[in-house]
């Protein structure tokens, strides 16, 4: 009835949006939306694949936040997902698709630097209840949010360098702002650190860990309605020199994943990733692509 409630609410507001809105919930379910007490609780929910983002969930967790924005009975937002994930990633194969190299390393750039954009310009604050463990974009867009809570399940992890990739979501500024030096480098860098949620705790990522997914919900909730009674104002609207900083990483970022992606390092260990997965199409594809990069990239 929430949800009805919630979806009703919008339907006075305004068309085209509306129209966007009953597009993203209706034909997949991948988001759930539930609004109490003024906060709108958007869950992923594909937990058969871990909550990963593929292309459709991450248009339509885009569009749910959009609406919670602008509507005015929504004070704060809570992210959580269903099932044992939080969320596994972005789903790399389920985002692939044919196209020049070069449209496809812009593409890459500024669907990326818009992802994270998102996260550094929303205006209203923003908790994650991370209700098991979080891999990659998930958890540099969490640290962006305004406050993570965890259950005892739950573990974040960067493995960027394992996939010869490069940070992304601010990671290479957030994370040792949020920890330090060497606890930023152990999750971004060669050692691939992912450490369990009192682990994070400890380390100042996170900001509470609690025994279940109930006693979880129920403190985002609760830390969400004080933000509402206190009339918080995120940091990125009250500093508008941090918001930059923020923006300018993410667009360097970016511009260097992009990059990354069409390189050896990523190649070679999607190669080797999906040989180990038994997808030997797939692991013969990426390898043929490293073979063949000095005449693509011309491309």
């Amino acid at each position: 009835l929430q949800f009805l409630y919630f979806i009703g609410r919008f339907k006075r507001r305004e068309k085209k949006k509306n129209f966007i809105f009953k597009q993203m919930v209706y034909p997949s379910r991948q988001i759930v939306v539930t609004v109490k007490n003024k906060v709108a609780t958007i869950r992923f929910n594909n937990p058969k694949r871990y909550n990963a983002w593929g292309s459709l969930m991450m248009k339509e967790m885009k569009e749910a936040l959009e609406i919670a924005l602008h509507d005015k009975e929504v004070g704060a937002v809570v992210l959580t997902g269903t099932g044992k994930y939080y969320c596994s990633g972005v789903d790399f194969s389920g985002n692939m698709q044919m196209m020049r190299p070069s449209l496809m390393k812009k593409k890459i750039e500024e669907e990326n630097a818009a992802l994270f954009a998102i996260f550094i310009e929303y205006t209203k604050p923003v908790v994650v209840a991370a209700n098991g463990p979080g891999i990659g974009a998930c958890v540099t867009s969490a640290v962006l949010c305004d406050a993570i809570l965890a259950d005892e399940t739950a573990t974040f992890s960067t493995p960027f360098a394992s996939l010869g990739i490069v940070p992304e979501g601010c990671s290479s500024y957030t994370f040792e702002r949020k920890m330090n030096a060497e606890n930023a480098q152990r999750m971004l860098g060669a050692e691939g650190w992912a450490p369990t949620a009192r682990e994070a705790f400890e380390a100042g990522l996170i900001h509470g860990v609690h025994p279940d997914n109930n006693s979880l919900m129920e403190a985002a909730q609760k830390h969400a309605e004080g933000y509402i009674a206190a009339d918080y104002t995120r940091p990125t609207q009250k500093d508008t020199t941090y918001s930059e900083i923020l923006t300018t990483v993410n667009r360097k970022e970016s511009a260097l994943l992009a990059n990354a992606f069409m390189d050896y390092p990523f190649l070679a260990a999607q190669s080797a990733f999906w040989w180990k997965k038994n997808k030997i199409p797939l692991a013969i594809m990426f390898k043929v692509l490293y073979w063949t990069k000095p005449i693509w990239s011309l491309i």
